[in-house]
């Protein structure tokens, strides 16, 4: 067990804003589906234990598929997912690997295939998640075992 600093206890006020970021996700048009892709391919990425836990439970109760979720690591390679999850995944980890930067070729395929506030809102979201994986990385967060 871990005896890192606690944000939301230490800093309560900087916590609730990024917790307001996330609220503010929440309330967008995005998918259930586009969030869910989102928080876990970035969360792989960035290899935040906590938040895959949380958010591929989270995607299996709206309806995500085990197949789907076992396979996002490798999605290029798939017929799992269609022309619009391929551009957002492909966004979501040039933005989470972002010093790589931002290809043209991956942010023009997504704003052809999306309106420009549905892409800000992914982008939006994008970051959010990195957010939330930096401070659960940062703090030790573990999942639990379920049984």
């Amino acid at each position: 067990m871990s005896n890192r600093i606690k944000i939301n206890e230490v800093q309560p006020a900087g916590y609730r804003a990024i917790l307001a970021l996330e609220k503010f996700i929440e309330s967008t048009s995005l998918t259930t589906i586009h969030k869910d892709l989102i928080k876990i391919r970035a969360s792989q990425i960035n290899e935040c234990a906590f938040c895959i836990d949380m958010h591929t439970l989270d995607a299996r109760k709206s309806g995500e598929t085990e197949q789907r979720i076992y396979a996002l690591s490798a999605w290029r390679d798939t017929p799992f997912f269609d022309e619009q999850e391929r551009a957002l995944l492909a966004l979501t980890e040039e933005v989470t690997l972002i010093s790589n930067h931002v290809s043209d070729e991956t942010y023009k395929n997504a704003a052809c295939l999306f309106d420009p506030a549905y892409l800000a809102e992914i982008i939006l979201a994008i970051i959010t998640i990195n957010a939330w994986n930096r401070i659960g990385i940062t703090t030790a967060l573990e999942p639990a075992l379920r049984s």
